[in-house]
């Protein structure tokens, strides 16, 4: 059964305050969208149909440059931001039958959701497909569910509908378990329902989560398989977009220190999503690796280096240093006090004092 995705990524994300368009947010060294891309590599995608908007050519660009080959990416703009439901018949209308057949699997993912890990999304495919579900949704449980849409379960504990807080009885806003807007459809399925719901709301949108309703009024199948809150958090302002970065670089973290990295304090180290690391590496505080930096086995590194787009190589020592788009080989001592401007290249012997400036 092959599947598809559409990831929406077409609103403005006023609450960022930002020049920059919300999915382009870096989150350790990667556009927040392109996170999302990445929670699908689990997965043997046809296509990923990223919906655009706000800002449309300049997340298409950045996201044409960065999106790995086995996603497949494609775009679709939506012109007018008419909700989730409207960005979601945008998407479904880019397919045709020769990317995806009727019984297909199509994900939709927001694009704010950076945190996602690949494994719970192929266990929602699972669930979804095994399951014969019409549609399969994410849901996570919370202390506090204020704002969120409430899952609300029939007798048999089958998912009945979403209900928004605003739309809530007293008894339904004491349910904790929420919606996280990322879903598994059955193509055949999703699109007439989409075809069914009204933006007979305040908002005048349509919203995707009307149609979990719809199609279990007709009688299908709506499951559902539940993720932790960290996991599913959206990011809408930059507080969020802090929270998010702290936990993906706990993440990170943890797992160069299983895979042979020394950190000497892990909460003073800062690795971007990007940066390739070889076993026996001293990575001491104040160390920041972004880009394509690859550090080579046995280095130490730090303390209060910053290293962008560099490559180390094994058993050098770079110390007090801030370098970008610069070599340093095998053995060679960098700094204390060096800076190292693109293009520069350090050999062992090479001085490197106080102040360097990349001129041997």
């Amino acid at each position: 059964m092959s599947i598809a995705a559409i990831v929406l990524a077409a609103g403005e994300g006023t609450r960022m305050k930002s020049a920059r368009p919300k999915p382009l947010h870096l989150i350790c060294g990667r556009p927040m969208v392109l996170h999302v891309i990445h929670a699908l590599a689990g997965l043997d995608i046809e296509r990923t149909v990223v919906v655009v908007g706000h800002a449309a050519e300049r997340v298409t660009k950045k996201v044409q440059e960065q999106a790995p080959d086995w996603a497949n990416v494609s775009f679709v703009e939506q012109r007018v931001q008419r909700g989730t439901g409207d960005a979601t018949i945008v998407g479904l209308a880019s397919f045709s039958n020769d990317d995806i057949d009727d019984t297909s699997t199509v994900l939709v993912l927001p694009g704010d959701t950076p945190l996602l890990r690949p494994e719970t999304i192929s266990a929602l495919v699972t669930t979804h497909e095994e399951s014969s579900n019409a549609a399969t949704l994410l849901s996570t449980v919370v202390n506090d569910p204020s704002g969120y849409g409430r899952i609300v379960r029939g007798r048999e504990g089958q998912v009945a509908r979403i209900v928004e807080q605003k739309d809530a009885s007293l008894e339904e806003t004491s349910i904790t378990e929420i919606n996280t807007s990322i879903y598994a459809f059955r193509r055949d399925l999703l699109g007439p329902a989409l075809r069914r719901i009204s933006n007979n709301n305040s908002q005048a949108e349509y919203y995707l989560t009307d149609i979990v309703e719809g199609l279990a009024k007709m009688g299908h199948r709506i499951g559902s398989l539940q993720a932790t809150p960290n996991e599913t958090a959206g990011v809408n302002d930059r507080w969020q977009l802090a929270l998010a970065e702290a936990e993906l670089r706990s993440r990170i973290n943890k797992n160069w220190l299983l895979h042979g990295v020394t950190m000497l304090d892990s909460q003073q180290t800062f690795i971007d999503v990007t940066v390739d690391i070889g076993r026996d590496v001293t990575l001491y505080p104040g160390t920041i690796l972004q880009g394509d930096t690859i550090i080579g086995e046995g280095s130490e590194i730090g303390p209060s280096t910053r290293l962008t787009d560099c490559v180390v190589g094994f058993g050098a020592i770079v110390q007090n240093t801030v370098a970008r788009e610069s070599e340093i080989g095998p053995g060679a001592v960098v700094g204390p006090f060096a800076s190292l401007p693109p293009g520069s290249c350090v050999n062992k012997g090479q001085h490197t004092g106080a102040f360097y400036n990349g001129q041997s």
